[in-house]
C-alpha cells in the first residue's frame, strides 16, 4: 500500500538518523578503542536486527537457507560490516569528522566505476564527467582546499575513507544480485560480520574496557547506523509511489552532518568541506540523470 506522505516521514527519519553518524563516530572514538567500539555496535546491531524478525515472524527464513545463501553471506559479512567500517572508523580516528564523512560520500560514483567491470554496464563520456567532476571535490576537500599544493591533511586517513567507500560499492553491487529478503540477509551478514571482528579483536589482543561513553556511542551506532535506520530506510522506499521521490533525499545527510558535527564535535567546519561536498553531490547528481 503506497502512502507518500508517511515514506517522506520515514525517508526524513532516517536521513536524520544518519546525519548524526559522523558525530557519533568522532565522539565515541575519543573514550573507545575503534575495534572494539565496532565489536560492541556489531553486537547490538544483530540483536536488532533479530528482534526485527522475530517481530515481523520471519525467522522461518533463515531455516530455508541452503549452502550457497550461507556462503554469500560469509562473503557479504566480510566486506560490510567488517572491512567497511574497520577502515572507515580508522580513517575517522585520523581525519576531521568532516572529512571523513564527506570523502565516504563518493561510493555512488566508485558504485559506477565498479559496474564497468563487474555488471558489464557502459557508460557515456558525459558521465565520466560527472564522475571528474565528483572526485574533485574529494581532492579539494581531502587538501583542505590547496588543491595546486596537494597538501593533504593526513594522506593514510583520506586513502582510507576513500577505502571505505570502494568496500561499500562493492558490497551493494553483490548485494544486489542476491534475491534473498532484506533484512534476514542482513542478520546474517552482520553474524558473520561479528565473528570477523570478533576474531581480529582477539588476534589483535589490545584488550581495554571502556567507559560508559564508550559504550553509549557503541549502542547508538549499533541502532541507528548498523540497525533500526535500514529498515526505516527500506520502509519508506515501500511506501512511496515513485522511488527517486524518498532517494533524492539521503542528499540532505551530508549537509545536515555538518551542522550537527560543528556543534556536538565542535569542529570548525571549512568553506573547502562545503565547497567539496558540493561538488562530490552534484556530480553523483549528474550521474544518476544521465543514466535515467
Amino acid at each position: 500500500m503506497k502512502n507518500q506522505r508517511k515514506a517522506y516521514l520515514l525517508a526524513l527519519c532516517a536521513v536524520l538518523f544518519w546525519s548524526t553518524i559522523g558525530s557519533a563516530m568522532k565522539i565515541s572514538l575519543r573514550h573507545i578503542d575503534f575495534l572494539l567500539l565496532l565489536l560492541l555496535s556489531n553486537l547490538v546491531a544483530v540483536i536488532v536486527l533479530f528482534l526485527i524478525l522475530l517481530f515481523r515472524q520471519k525467522l522461518r527464513l533463515l531455516q530455508e537457507l541452503r549452502l550457497r545463501d550461507w556462503a554469500r553471506s560469509a562473503i557479504l559479512g566480510l566486506l560490510n560490516p567488517f572491512l567497511y567500517y574497520v577502515v572507515l572508523l580508522m580513517a575517522y580516528d585520523l581525519l576531521k569528522a568532516q572529512e571523513a564523512g564527506t570523502l565516504n560520500y563518493i561510493w555512488p560514483l566508485v558504485l559506477v566505476l565498479l559496474s564497468i567491470p563487474m555488471l558489464k554496464q557502459k557508460i557515456s563520456g558525459w558521465s565520466f564527467v560527472a564522475i571528474l567532476i565528483s572526485f574533485s571535490g574529494l581532492l579539494i576537500i581531502s587538501t583542505q582546499g590547496d588543491v595546486v599544493g596537494l597538501t593533504f591533511s593526513s594522506p593514510l586517513g583520506v586513502l582510507l575513507a576513500v577505502g571505505s567507500a570502494i568496500f561499500w560499492a562493492l558490497y551493494w553491487i553483490l548485494n544486489m544480485k542476491d534475491p534473498r529478503e532484506d533484512v534476514s540477509k542482513l542478520f546474517l551478514n552482520f553474524c558473520f560480520g561479528l565473528l570477523y571482528i570478533l576474531a581480529f579483536y582477539l588476534i589483535r589482543g589490545n584488550f581495554l574496557m571502556p567507559g560508559w561513553e564508550g559504550i553509549t556511542g557503541s549502542v547508538y551506532l549499533g541502532i541507528f547506523e548498523m540497525g533500526l535506520t535500514f529498515i526505516l530506510w527500506l520502509k519508506a522506499l515501500n511506501y512511496s509511489s515513485n522511488t527517486a521521490k524518498v532517494s533524492n533525499l539521503i542528499y540532505l545527510s551530508p549537509f545536515i552532518s555538518l551542522i550537527i558535527i560543528r556543534f556536538t564535535v565542535g569542529e570548525t567546519i571549512l568553506l573547502s568541506t562545503v565547497v567539496g561536498l558540493c561538488f562530490i553531490v552534484s556530480g553523483i547528481i549528474l550521474q544518476q540523470y544521465l543514466r535515467k
